[in-house]
């Protein structure tokens, strides 16, 4: 079958984030996500950005419009959340996001009212159920239909250190995991989710498209729920891999490395060169040990097999794609993987509330939710930057 590929501008950028909705008092999940969009979608039709309803009724999703930089798409994503709290704040109720919530159970939750959503869950029973998950999407354009899968197939060599860098879910329901990401694990049990498989070209893709969609397994690309996945409808590159950031900066910080590393990745295309890619075994590998180990881990960079920490290796790609971030005009927002990696990612912090806490989850969710609204914005984060 033919799948189209839209065109788009080269390294524009567009940026989704889930995001929680909690009682303020108790922490727990309130499923106000309904009446919060019928205020919401009305008063926000004509901006560029857009608040939406996901699969659970505990959660929104703000989604920006496209942006030539991080920081524009960034600003969306701000003006969304503002406009969000002037519905929640009278409610009392508080924002909040990180891969998984740290004490919620699946079964008080509600499903929200569409034949879509009611259709998964009949399909993938438990497991469906249980997608109490919290992620960031980050598109980034592509000017060639022909880039996509090679650009894919690097971007994998990345997986583990995106993953690393927005690891929040060390806590399922109240149980600490041992794991950085334990959504990254949860996720992928989902049928046509889980690792890219490793195709060459779009033709392949559309073979694939067309099993798929012949036997019944999915209905259209939009079922395609890769970590790593071509738009069509977009013309873009969709990063699903991380877990959902728990402030602003550290959105802006993980988007500007995807949108660095795909502009890296399309020059070198341009210039005839073979850009690298790894046996899907070690893709596999490497995103287990994220999800376990955070950035703590130590991953396999090439295909000889070649191992290295996560805070390592990230540390010398930022010093090699510097330069591309200054074009795309992101520098700053890339600097800040540095903050990331010097005072660490969600899952640590959590960790350490809950250890200082005795363990009380209640307190890691206040956390969460003090992160989320008093943190730094990011306007405020990059001014420090520069002053640094």
């Amino acid at each position: 079958m033919t799948v189209s590929f839209a065109t788009s501008a080269r390294s524009s950028v567009g940026l989704e984030w889930e995001i929680m909705l909690a009682d303020g008092a108790s922490g727990d999940l309130v499923p106000r996500a309904p009446e919060i969009l019928d205020v919401v979608s009305d008063a926000t039709a004509l901006e560029r950005y857009t608040v939406t309803g996901e699969l659970l009724t505990n959660t929104v999703e703000v989604t920006s419009g496209i942006g030539d930089t991080v920081a524009a798409a960034v600003d969306d994503i701000a003006d969304a959340i503002a406009a969000v709290r002037t519905v929640t704040n009278p409610l009392g109720v508080e924002l909040l996001c990180a891969g998984s919530h740290p004490f919620a159970q699946w079964y008080d939750q509600q499903v929200t009212d569409k034949t879509r959503y009611h259709k998964l869950i009949e399909r993938t029973q438990w497991w469906g159920r249980n997608m109490m998950i919290w992620g960031i999407h980050i598109h980034v354009g592509v000017d060639d239909v022909e880039k996509v899968f090679p650009l894919i197939n690097a971007l994998a060599i990345y997986l583990p250190h995106l993953q690393a860098l927005s690891a929040s879910s060390p806590f399922w329901a109240g149980e600490r995991t041992g794991y950085a990401s334990n959504r990254a694990l949860v996720f992928q049990q989902l049928p046509t989710a889980g690792l890219p498989w490793p195709l060459q070209d779009w033709s392949e893709f559309e073979r694939y498209m067309d099993d798929m969609v012949r036997t019944g397994v999915m209905a259209d690309a939009t079922e395609v729920r890769w970590d790593i996945r071509p738009a069509p409808r977009w013309g873009t590159i969709e990063v699903r891999a991380c877990d959902g950031m728990s402030t602003l900066p550290e959105l802006a910080a993980v988007a500007s490395l995807v949108q660095v590393l795909v502009e890296h990745f399309s020059r070198a295309l341009d210039e005839g060169r073979t850009i690298p890619a790894l046996p899907p075994w070690f893709v596999r590998e490497n995103k287990w040990r994220a999800a376990r180990y955070g950035l703590d881990a130590r991953v396999i960079v090439d295909a000889d097999g070649t191992q290295r920490g996560v805070r390592d290796h990230l540390a010398e790609t930022m010093d090699e794609l510097t330069d591309v971030a200054v074009e795309l005009k992101c520098a700053r927002e890339f600097a800040g993987l540095s903050r990331i990696l010097d005072q660490g990612a969600s899952y640590a912090r959590q960790l350490l509330v809950a250890d200082a806490a005795e363990g009380d989850l209640r307190e890691v969710v206040q956390h969460l939710i003090r992160e989320f609204r008093a943190g730094p914005t990011l306007r405020e984060h990059l001014a420090q930057l520069g002053h640094n």
